[in-house]
Parts: structure tokens; C-alpha cells; sequence
């Protein structure tokens, strides 16, 4: 009989352990796609996913939140798609934790909705309880990119755990700021945890499956549907402290993310930004709703109570008295916003032929970056 586990180091007891018998049963309740409400209360009335296929369609009535169509699917046939399930677990080096595993996160058990088994490439640890989430606006500009990243560096030099969504822009952002320092962070997908989505992603997820976890608890090869991000949203929260969000609108996810960390008695912080730029507008309306300000991981440290003076990784830096005349003058022109060239040759007083000099000398030093449409911005 092939064993399969939720995660096991050699210190730990076998009750962790789960025979492939159970283990199709959790895939085949899983594969059901029933409310996480139903399914965790059909394991709670009936001890474990076996059985409740052995159950009767009277002890099925008895079941709160178990819609007829949910009894329906109870007894409808066994998926053909679970063997492949068993063999792509195999291949990728995917494990599944069930609510009844002691390896399943203690944060996500006291949420409202846990879901009844997460998918997880890599491993969640003791240390990710000390997590914060960061999250924000797909179409982030390079100013809250480069704040996203820089936050989620420092915090995790410092130890904590950055927790986000995979997606395009803040997320992204904050997911390389941790893995920059060679710290933790967990990505919670919309999709199956064989689907990546972003496509563009594909390496970063499995960057972050080696360096913390990529999580999701949907069946494998899931799309990402709309709404399965909301519902994935709480799970963000759920297993961090707080949650930062860092550039959005006035309608975005990650104000669900926000209004999840709330419901769950968690902080939440926001990063202000350009007013005149709309997608802004959702952390600045945080803020007006008493969201906690924050310019810098100091912040969110001094919040939870962490010790500026506790160790940091050191990362590179080119101190400004290190430049001369001429890359001090155009250095102290940029910001996080974008900076066009012919802005920057008016701002600095210099010649087009020496600012381009220049601008090429401080990009190799890692002072500045160039962004789309020819302008710059400063590197942190």
C-alpha cells in the first residue's frame, strides 16, 4: 500500500501520515467542490471523507449547510480525474493537508469558511505564523511596485513570512522582494496548484515552492475562474498577522482581501499614494477608515512589536556620498515615479549627451532603473 503525507520531517509522529485509501477519499470530496462550509461539516458529523461515502442519504439530510444538490454529488460516481490526481501529486511533489492534519495551518482553522484541504507545493512551517500579507492592484504603477517589493524585502529580512495572491503587479512585486533576500513567502492561488496563472509566473511559483509554499484549495487543474479569487482572498488573510495593501482603486481584490483581514480581527495597513492618480484611491479610503498609514516596513514592525534593532540581512547599497557632482544632481531629481528623459535633462541643468553618460554609469551601479517610455526611476 503506497503511503502518502500531508508533510513529515523525521521528528514527527505517523498520525501525520495518510494511506492512499484516504487519500482518494479527500481527493474525491475534494473534486466535489462543495461549499468549504458543507464539506468541513460533513467531516465534522462523519469523522473523515470515507465516511461520508458510506453515509446514508438520511444521515445526509442531517448534515448542516448540505444543499440537495451537494447530497446529489455525495453519491454521484467516483471521478475518473483522481488517478491522474495521484500521479501529478507524485510528479510535482505536491502534498495535501486536510483540516484533520496537524500539519493543517492553525490560522486557517479559526477563519469562518477553512477550507477542507489545501494543495501545497513546498511546505508551510511553525515560523509562518508570523506572516503578513501584502497585496494590491494588478495594474500597479512602477512607484507601488517598487514600494511592494521594498516592504516585503525588509520584512523578510527580519524574518516574517510575506504572504500574497501570485497575481500580476503588487503581488508579483512582493512575492521577488522576499525571495531578493532569500526569505519566505507563500503564494495562495486562484487556480489548481498545477495551473499557473499568471502564465508569466510559471518560474516565479516555482522559485517560491522552493523558498515557502505555493498553496491552493482548489482540485488540481482548476482554472482560475473569477470567483475563486474572492473566495481565495480569505485564506491570504487568514494565515497572516495583517495585511498591507499597497496600491489599488476604489474596486479592486484586494479590498476583499482587506475586508476579510477585518472580519478575522486583523490590521490592516495601507501605503498612500499620487491622489490624483485613481488607482490609489482604495488605500487612501482605507486610511480615511482607519487603516493604519505605512511608509516603510518600520511600520508594520513597530506595530507587531519587532525590535528595530534585531538582525537584518545586509543587502548592497551605493551610498550617495559615493557619486560625483554630476550622479548626485541627477539621482536627486528621481523618485518612484516615473521620470521622463527630457524632464530630467531640464531638471538637472546638464547636457542631453551628459545626462545619457550618466544615466548609463548610475544603471550599471544599480542606482536607477529605466521603465517603459523612456523615462527612470530610483532604485531603493
Amino acid at each position: 500500500m503506497t503511503e502518502c503525507k500531508a508533510r513529515r520531517t523525521p521528528s514527527e509522529n505517523d498520525e501525520n501520515m495518510i494511506q492512499e485509501h484516504e487519500l482518494r477519499a479527500w481527493l474525491r470530496l475534494s473534486r466535489l467542490e462543495l461549499s468549504p462550509r458543507a464539506a468541513v461539516a460533513l467531516i465534522e458529523r462523519f469523522g473523515g471523507p470515507e465516511a461520508v461515502f458510506e453515509a446514508s442519504e438520511v444521515e445526509l439530510e442531517s448534515v448542516e449547510h448540505l444543499t440537495d444538490k451537494g447530497r446529489a454529488k455525495v453519491f454521484g460516481p467516483v471521478p475518473a480525474a483522481i488517478e491522474r490526481d495521484l500521479r501529478l501529486m507524485e510528479d510535482k511533489a505536491i502534498t495535501l493537508i486536510p483540516i484533520t492534519s496537524g500539519d493543517y495551518p492553525a490560522g486557517l482553522k479559526q477563519i469562518f469558511d477553512p477550507p477542507p484541504v489545501l494543495y501545497v507545493g513546498g511546505r508551510i512551517i511553525e515560523p509562518d505564523k508570523l506572516a503578513v500579507a501584502i497585496v494590491g492592484s494588478r495594474k500597479a504603477t512602477v512607484y507601488g511596485r517598487s514600494v511592494a517589493e521594498r516592504v516585503s524585502r525588509d520584512l523578510a529580512a527580519r524574518g516574517l513570512t510575506v504572504v500574497s495572491g501570485g497575481a500580476r503587479g503588487i503581488d508579483t512585486a512582493a512575492h521577488k522582494g522576499a525571495l531578493e533576500v532569500g526569505g519566505r513567502t507563500i503564494a495562495f492561488l486562484g487556480s489548481g496548484i498545477d495551473v499557473a496563472y499568471p502564465a508569466e509566473n510559471k518560474n516565479l511559483f516555482d522559485a517560491i515552492a522552493r523558498s515557502g509554499a505555493v498553496v491552493s484549495e482548489f482540485p488540481l487543474g482548476s482554472t482560475p475562474e473569477p470567483w475563486r479569487f474572492p473566495s481565495r482572498n480569505r485564506l491570504i488573510s487568514g494565515l497572516s498577522l495583517s495585511v498591507l495593501v499597497c496600491q489599488c482603486p476604489s474596486k479592486s481584490g484586494a479590498l476583499i482581501t482587506a475586508s476579510y483581514a477585518l472580519e478575522q480581527g486583523k490590521d490592516v495597513y495601507a501605503v498612500p499614494g499620487n491622489v490624483d492618480d485613481e488607482r490609489n484611491s482604495g488605500c487612501h479610503q482605507l486610511i480615511k477608515d482607519g487603516a493604519r498609514l505605512v511608509e516603510s516596513a518600520q511600520d508594520i514592525l513597530d506595530e507587531l512589536g519587532i525590535d528595530k534593532k534585531s538582525e537584518c540581512i545586509d543587502r548592497p547599497t551605493v551610498p550617495m556620498e559615493s557619486l560625483n557632482e554630476q550622479e548626485q544632481k541627477i539621482v536627486s531629481q528621481l523618485s518612484l515615479e516615473p521620470m521622463p528623459m527630457d524632464e530630467i535633462i531640464a531638471a538637472s541643468g546638464l547636457s542631453a549627451s551628459m545626462v545619457a553618460g550618466t544615466m548609463t554609469v548610475l544603471e550599471m551601479k544599480g542606482v536607477i532603473r529605466r521603465v517603459p517610455g523612456n523615462a527612470y526611476v530610483r532604485v531603493l
